[in-house]
């Protein structure tokens, strides 16, 4: 039973919360600012996003059913949040939790406790080798006046500004190599649309080390001989404009959180879709990026604001440093991050050392 939402949390309120640590940096499209916190250090800007959060879900047929959607992962998993804040209507355009792979507990079965748990079961590889350079995402929206395109600029580069955001923030954090999370399909979306997209995740996506499965899978209902007319090329970006011809010739678009998300890697791993029996029973598809392997284009995109801030930061404090700050800053960033993933994958790829005399006669 759906309950009635809260009042809009008071302007000056939100403002109020809205300090200059808090800032991530501008958006690199829209003219908007993002910011993060949690809910110990803006917990009236929390309670809008959880009212923002509900309202955008039940738009889309989904949702707690709660006054605001707020959960133990918001106030009890160190999970923080990303808001995209119109400075000029001095609204929240849209917003993203996330939590580091340091910052994750694990439970007593050996599974970590995040919010992709509840519906998928990881490996013990994935929790050893790749969980402690993950940044889990959730809860990704966009307020439905933004998704119209009567909102203009602000609305066009909504989803572009929460990824300006993220990238933002792995910048940071040179150890994170990974971003995961679920990609969400409403009941009420074109089922054999739904199973087009289905099927093109798992042709060119999926995740044959099973590193992750979901525990009440869903697999498309169709035609495989069907499937293969359509989705007939090997090639992924070709079979991409085959699968969204298809979808348009249904009348409808593929969702715009999912073309993001596929549009991204050409190694994007998906781990199966299951039913979210907690949200609406909703269509969660998992899914994980690794931010190195992102198309080049796609990844300088949305670092360009963070490195366009840091470069800001370094002239107020040295005013005659170098012009090409931002080259500079961009390059030392980059090689930081090389560094780091250099390491990360040869440490993945490192064969087990073999003890005993079979060991030692090898090494001869």
């Amino acid at each position: 039973m759906m309950q009635p939402l809260i009042d809009p949390v008071s302007l000056d309120l939100i403002k109020a919360e809205l300090t200059p640590e808090k800032k991530l940096c501008d958006t690199n499209k829209g003219h908007n600012v993002l910011y993060v916190f949690d809910s110990d250090n803006a917990p009236n800007l929390m309670l809008e996003v959880g009212r923002l959060r509900e309202l955008t879900f039940r738009d889309a047929t989904a949702g707690t059913g709660a006054p605001y959607d707020w959960d133990e992962f918001d106030h009890d998993h160190k999970y923080r949040q990303i808001i995209v804040w119109d400075q000029d209507a001095e609204a929240i355009i849209g917003g993203y939790r996330y939590v580091l792979g340091p910052d994750m507990k694990i439970k007593e079965d050996g599974q970590p406790d995040i919010v992709s748990s509840h519906m998928f079961r990881f490996s013990e590889k994935f929790v050893k080798d790749y969980l402690p350079h993950v940044m889990e995402l959730s809860r990704a929206f966009v307020v439905p006046e933004y998704q119209s395109s009567k909102a203009g600029a602000k609305a066009l580069f909504a989803l572009d500004n929460l990824w300006d955001g993220l990238g933002a923030v792995i910048m940071q954090h040179h150890d994170i190599m990974y971003f995961m999370g679920k990609m969400s399909m409403y009941q009420t979306y074109d089922p054999l649309a739904r199973n087009l997209i289905m099927s093109y995740l798992w042709k060119h996506f999926r995740d044959r080390d099973n590193l992750a499965v979901a525990m009440d899978p869903i697999v498309p209902d169709l035609d495989e001989r069907l499937v293969g007319l359509i989705l007939k090329d090997d090639d992924l970006k070709d079979d991409y404009k085959n699968l969204n011809s298809a979808v348009r010739s249904l009348g409808t678009n593929i969702p715009p959180m999912i073309n993001a998300y596929m549009t991204l890697s050409p190694t994007m791993k998906v781990f199966g879709t299951g039913v979210n029996r907690e949200f609406g029973d909703v269509l969660d598809t998992g899914i994980m990026i690794c931010f190195n392997e992102m198309y080049e284009e796609k990844r300088e995109r949305h670092i360009k604001s963070f490195v366009k801030n840091s470069a800001e930061k370094i002239k107020q404090r040295y005013p005659g440093i170098a012009e090409n700050l931002e080259e500079i800053v961009t390059q030392r960033w980059a090689a930081r991050r090389a560094k780091q993933f250099t390491k990360f994958m040869q440490k993945l790829n490192a064969k087990p050392r073999r003890r005993g005399r079979k060991a030692k006669e090898e090494q001869k």
